[in-house]
């Protein structure tokens, strides 16, 4: 189950140290909100490469995914991992 971002207002961004300890140690996106709507998000380092290696694998996905459907002829995983090693080794 994702748990819901933080959500903070924006004059609460006076206190650096305090929100960054709250982007550190947060396992979830933290809003910082204008006059009561969305104005910017905030994350960790660690949390921002995950969301983004996540990302790219689901695009890697959908991308081979499109490629099926347009009839695109499939390789081997077994034939293409032999090849991988005949070029590069292991």
């Amino acid at each position: 189950m994702q748990t819901l971002p933080k959500i903070i207002p924006i004059n609460e961004l006076k206190n650096t140290a305090h929100i960054s300890q709250i982007c550190k140690e947060s396992q979830v996106p933290i809003v910082v909100t204008k006059n009561g709507y969305g104005e910017m998000v905030m994350m960790s380092i660690e949390l921002y490469e995950r969301t983004m290696a996540e990302a790219q694998a689901a695009a890697l996905v959908n991308e081979a995914l499109d490629r099926i459907d347009a009839g695109e002829p499939l390789t081997d995983g077994f034939a293409f991992l032999d090849e991988m090693d005949q070029k590069y080794g292991a």
